[in-house]
């Protein structure tokens, strides 16, 4: 059974939220109502107003901006029975770390760090169809690493996720985190892959129905270290005032789970692309996200999220050299 007490400076931590700074948003909105008509920003404009709320930074130049990807393997992946293959893992690991990823190429043409986090990838979670991806230390230490990313400073973050069999864990957290069917998260058609997927992801939910209201203990079920490591990476970033871009299903399974554990932890977060993964529109609808981007890009690791980083800081630099010029 579980302890609770593991889990206990997290939800202590989620009644230490600061409050978004308004004063530093209305600012920004009153700079870019002195430009002249033909000069209105938009949408950019009310990007920089959101990363001044949520940053305290007004009109600040973004000038650290990081995308941090997390990478682990799961025990439905690496299970005789299934298509999946943990060594892609690793493989997507190394690709990415010899600079051969799409997300290398984004990351370097939007001038944005890249930091990949290899979580015990020759040591999978266990099979969530039977058991508990992670004990609840475990998760929590997991969730501990993820905020340790934040080392370093940083003032703009992008968050992505690898690993073989992410579908899974994030179908059924966002299940059971936004109270939506579990078909909607899976895909639709008789194709033997969307089958397989079905059956996964269902005999989680079934493995652990009961126990899926608590977000935390959602997330140490179905999830797994990178889907912890996010959590506890967007939470650090909320403490420390510091915006978030996302993209992909796992991510917003990572912000589903903070979501339903206080509202007030993830208005810091902005969606990039919602990507084509099954639910990923209506899921970022429930959460309150609207996209940068449509540009379907399908991916979770960390790509989109990489680009839509970049947009954010052209938002935020360009209204802030407008308002320097103008003098505001």
């Amino acid at each position: 059974m579980a302890s609770g007490l593991p889990f206990d400076d997290f939800r202590n931590l989620l009644t230490m939220l600061p409050a978004p700074d308004h004063a530093g948003g209305d600012w920004v909105e009153k700079a870019l109502d002195a430009l002249a008509p033909q000069q209105q920003l938009g949408r950019l404009g009310a990007t920089a107003r959101w990363y001044a709320t949520w940053s305290g930074k007004s009109l600040s130049p973004v000038t650290r901006p990081l995308c941090a990807i997390f990478a682990g393997n799961h025990g439905h992946a690496a299970a005789s029975d299934t298509a999946w293959d943990v060594a892609r893992t690793q493989a997507a690991v190394d690709l990415a770390a010899t600079g051969g990823s799409v997300v290398n190429g984004v990351c370097i043409a939007q001038d944005v760090g890249l930091r990949i986090l290899d979580l015990a990838l020759d040591h999978p979670t266990a099979d969530i169809r039977n058991e508990a991806a992670l004990d609840e230390r475990g998760c929590a230490a997991t969730m501990a690493f993820g905020m340790e990313a934040m080392a370093g400073g940083t003032d703009l973050l992008a968050i992505g996720a690898l690993g073989e069999g992410t579908e899974i864990c994030s179908a059924a957290l966002l299940t059971a985190m936004l109270g939506e069917p579990a078909d909607m998260f899976i895909g639709e058609g008789d194709d033997p892959v969307i089958r397989k997927r079905a059956e996964t992801v269902k005999a989680a939910l079934r493995t652990h129905k009961g126990h899926l209201s608590d977000p935390f203990e959602a997330l140490r079920r179905l999830g797994g270290r990178e889907y912890a490591a996010m959590v506890g990476l967007l939470l650090a970033a909320r403490l420390e005032n510091v915006p978030v871009v996302i993209s992909g299903r796992a991510a917003l399974a990572a912000v589903a789970v903070l979501h339903k554990a206080n509202a007030m932890t993830t208005g810091h977060c902005i969606l990039a692309d919602p990507g084509g993964q099954p639910g990923a529109e209506k899921a970022a609808r429930k959460l309150g996200m609207t996209p940068l981007l449509d540009y379907g890009i399908d991916t979770d690791d960390g790509a989109a999220a990489a680009l839509g980083a970049g947009l954010v800081k052209t938002a935020v630099n360009t209204t802030a050299a407008v308002a320097g010029a103008l003098d505001l």
